[in-house]
């Protein structure tokens, strides 16, 4: 759905007026509605985008596909539906410049088009993971995130979502929370910056209990800092 409604028109309107080299890596995640034959035929008409498979493993396991892949000194992760419209990588780009290794998004405590109960549990999530991690850092769960490849590269496939089962369905996971602190701890500097942010998923077929789905991302949190206190990463 939020293929047909033109996201990868929207990603190309942007590009094509950006003064760097870029490439758009697309990952299916094993998908069975269709999606990948959107991408493959707007891949074959726009130089620049490029479709790729895995077998479905979730999300962490679709973004380390592309990672994987990825050949620029920079590289952002967005989610498809452009939720934060990729224009908004302009906010984050200079930031590099500066010294920063990762640059990442930040919605704001109140967040547009976000249903009161979603409002209610977002904001006990935050709260209770500032407690334990990232306490400088507002929002760890925003899609879109800019990284150095190298430490990208690095980190990411230590990700302990990675060592799970593969997923089945939609599944929802803290990996965020993890990745960011693993950057921290190699000497990477970070910077949250405030970005666009309005609800723009129209896809159908999640089947979502925001209450299983806040306690799983609270025991991947308690993991964190579990893995922490054992010094795991340490050896990264």
């Amino acid at each position: 759905e939020n293929l047909q409604r033109g996201v990868l028109e929207q990603m190309h309107q942007y590009l094509k007026g950006v003064d760097f080299t870029w490439e758009v890596i697309i990952n299916d995640d094993g998908s069975t509605d269709g999606g990948d034959q959107i991408i493959k035929k707007f891949s074959e008409k726009n130089k620049g985008f490029k479709l790729i498979h895995g077998s479905h493993g979730g999300k962490a396991a679709g973004l380390l596909n592309g990672i994987k892949n990825a050949q620029g000194e920079i590289i952002l992760t967005t989610d498809m539906d452009q939720s934060t419209p990729l224009s908004e990588f302009d906010k984050l780009y200079p930031w590099f410049a500066k010294g920063y290794d990762v640059v990442f998004g930040s919605r704001g405590k109140l967040r547009e088009n976000f249903p009161w109960y979603r409002q209610v549990t977002s904001w006990g999530f935050r709260t209770v993971r500032s407690i334990f991690l990232l306490r400088h850092v507002s929002d760890t769960q925003c899609g879109f995130k800019a990284y150095k490849a190298d430490v990208l590269k690095r980190i990411f496939p230590q990700l302990e979502v990675l060592k799970a089962k593969r997923s089945k369905g939609w599944v929802v996971s803290a990996f965020d929370v993890e990745l960011l602190y693993m950057a921290e701890k190699v000497g990477a500097n970070l910077k949250e910056v405030d970005v666009k942010w309005r609800d723009e998923d129209v896809s159908t077929g999640k089947q979502r209990n925001f209450v299983k789905e806040s306690v799983e991302m609270l025991k991947q949190i308690l993991m964190v800092k579990m893995n922490d206190s054992s010094g795991k990463y340490e050896k990264i």
